[in-house]
């Protein structure tokens, strides 16, 4: 099923988000979608509050991955500098699972087949400088 959502501000992208994370739990994995500067981040620092984790959430384009300790664990992953599989893999794809992480990932078409089907699929697009269409599918087979 997907859910559209229209937004014009910061506050109401992270509100979105915060609604989003009521039904996250460990071991979920998130797709998020859309162009740079879109508001993925954004759309994450939501879902970062919601989860209890304090301190300040910003992209990880350069390390690639960040880890986010709250009342749930979440990693924030860019994979846009990745190759293939095999590089998800290095970064320690397996092992946050392993651990419970919820695990948050742009540019998730790098994980290719170890995307679970059950993943979460946020698409956003920005239409100017704050407005944004959310799109979320909870169906990996089903893409947004």
């Amino acid at each position: 099923m997907k859910v559209f959502f229209e937004t014009r501000s910061v506050e109401e992208t992270w509100n979105v988000a915060r609604e989003f994370a009521k039904d996250l739990k460990a071991g979920d994995v998130v797709c998020l979608e859309g162009d740079l500067g879109a508001g993925k981040t954004t759309f994450t620092q939501g879902l970062a509050a919601a989860l209890g984790v304090k301190g300040r959430v910003t992209s990880p384009t350069f390390c690639i991955v960040q880890e986010h300790r709250g009342e749930r664990f979440m990693v924030h992953m860019d994979l846009y500098r990745l190759k293939d599989e095999a590089d998800v893999e290095a970064i320690g794809w397996n092992d946050y699972l392993a651990r419970g992480a919820i695990l948050v990932v742009e540019w998730p078409d790098r994980a290719g087949s170890l995307l679970p089907a059950a993943a979460r699929r946020v698409r956003i697009n920005s239409k100017g400088e704050e407005f944004r269409t959310i799109a979320i599918d909870s169906r990996a087979d089903n893409l947004i």
